[in-house]
């Protein structure tokens, strides 16, 4: 510490010192013109002299306080300015994050979208694809007949077994060439049956009211089709006689 310090107080700087010694020289200047007597003219321009020595110090302190203050409204205004542009870089930064986000969701939503549109799409078109392959096996797995008298007798046969009614090809085939030979639009217009008005029709020469009372559900009911009459007749001759088999004569 310098010997000119005191504890608790701070060293006095050069300025400090001029402003001192200022406002001790004009305590003296007053003190003067107060003791000079008024007539004494030089005296008293020297104590004019001695008053406007210290005027110097202030006006040269006020002006550099003058300037510090403005250095430090220029700082301060600076750093305003610095804060307001952060803060301005803040918020946009913000703004970009939540236009972000936002256009993240709108993104993802339409992705989602996209998505489930697809999966829509795809099982449908699964469900077309499985639908279309059934109907194809169903369509592999039911036979297709002859227009003929093979298979008339083959596609009555598959009914008749569906329907629980007893024959067999031989039986059926052999009744059908006795009875029409195999014509499906033969008619016997001169038996009993005839002259009763109800003749005889068809493969296995059925009467109407026989076609009409063993008719089998699921065939046609035109006595002329060759499918209906067949399986109308065995139907008849299985309540008739057991079996179409059993049948070897006009029945």
């Amino acid at each position: 510490m310098s010997k000119h310090s005191f504890p608790g107080h701070s060293q006095l700087t050069r300025a400090h010192k001029v402003s001192m010694a200022g406002v001790a020289a004009l305590g003296a200047a007053a003190l003067a013109v107060t003791l000079v007597p008024a007539h004494d003219s030089q005296a008293q321009a020297q104590s004019e002299t001695v008053a406007a020595a210290p005027v110097a110090f202030t006006t040269n302190a006020g002006t550099q306080q003058i300037k510090d203050v403005q250095a430090s409204v220029t700082d301060q205004q600076a750093g305003a300015s610095e804060k307001a542009k952060q803060a301005a870089a803040k918020i946009k930064a913000q703004q970009e994050a939540e236009a972000k986000k936002k256009a993240d969701a709108e993104a993802k939503a339409k992705a989602d979208a996209d998505a489930k549109a697809k999966a829509d799409a795809d099982a449908k078109a699964q469900k077309e694809r499985e639908a279309k392959e059934a109907a194809s096996r169903a369509a592999a797995r039911t036979p297709v007949y002859a227009n003929n008298l093979d298979g008339w007798i083959k596609q009555s046969l598959d009914i008749m077994k569906a329907k629980g009614i007893p024959g067999t090809y031989n039986g059926l085939y052999s009744n059908i060439m006795r009875e029409s030979t195999g014509n499906p639009s033969a008619m016997n217009g001169w038996d009993v049956n005839a002259q009763n008005g109800t003749p005889s029709i068809g493969l296995l020469q059925v009467i109407q009211p026989t076609f009409d009372a063993y008719h089998v559900d699921g065939t046609s009911t035109d006595i002329y089709n060759p499918v209906a009459n067949i399986t109308a007749a065995a139907n008849y001759a299985a309540d008739k006689y057991g079996s179409i088999d059993n049948v070897n004569s006009a029945y």
